[in-house]
């Protein structure tokens, strides 16, 4: 148990370079806080004591604004970040030396009985407001963009990202948690993708007008808005998401 606690302070002073002495993080670090504080109550929840755990797991969120239930698993060096508005349901697994921001939600999808939320393996990274639902696996060094929705087991290495998350980037070279906002956009990448197939098809279309205009086979036609991706709004949507 020391040990594990001597983890969770350590990680905090790796993560965050806003960290500056162990003064500041006892008593300013709300996710050290109610991680210790989760750590008392799931042992005593473990003991199969009633009530007294649901209690403490109640003050802490009165205190730091963080929901764990009781119940949850958290592996040693477990950061939450800020952590306002985080909700750990009580079958919720997280593994060692995972990075959790603002507004996550590793929650349910109904009333099942038994495992009904996540399982997080190591130094998983779950941006903020990202919602984890249902009785789902997560592998090691999975990132999660931020605002992203995953309803599907993911596997390791893999970055996830939108609404619902799809993964968007497979095993490669490693990278840093910490650059978790350095993601792909799928979408403006999907966008792009069908406007060059577009254009290439609208090209190849008044090729053949031409051609049948120049056989005589058809009446001039007068010029064409074709779609291009040098129209304004569609250039700065694209430029604009990948900022």
């Amino acid at each position: 148990m020391l040990r594990t606690l001597k983890a969770d302070l350590k990680i905090i002073f790796e993560r965050d370079p806003a960290a500056r002495n162990w003064l500041e993080v006892l008593f300013c670090y709300p996710g050290l806080q109610a991680i210790w504080l989760h750590r008392f109550a799931h042992w005593l929840h473990h003991l199969g004591l009633p009530f007294i755990p649901r209690l403490i797991s109640h003050g802490s969120r009165f205190l730091t604004g963080i929901e764990i239930h009781p119940g949850a698993t958290l592996g040693q060096g477990v950061f939450i970040d800020h952590g306002m508005g985080v909700v750990i349901g009580e079958t919720a697994i997280v593994g060692d030396y995972s990075l959790i921001y603002q507004g996550v939600t590793l929650g349910g999808t109904g009333k099942d009985t038994g495992k009904r939320h996540p399982t997080l393996g190591e130094n998983v990274v779950v941006g903020a407001g990202a919602k984890v639902l249902g009785n789902i696996q997560l592998g090691n060094n999975v990132r999660i963009g931020a605002g992203s929705v995953v309803l599907r087991d993911v596997p390791s290495e893999c970055t996830v990202v939108g609404v619902p998350g799809r993964i968007v980037y497979r095993e490669g070279a490693k990278v840093n948690p910490l650059d978790h906002g350095c993601l792909p956009d799928s979408e403006a990448q999907a966008i792009r993708y069908l406007m060059d197939r577009i254009e290439a098809l609208e090209q190849e279309v008044q090729s053949l007008r031409q051609e049948k205009q120049d056989r005589g086979d058809v009446m001039p036609v007068g010029a064409h808005n074709w779609c291009r991706l040098e129209d304004k709004m569609i250039e700065q949507f694209l430029e604009g998401s990948e900022l």
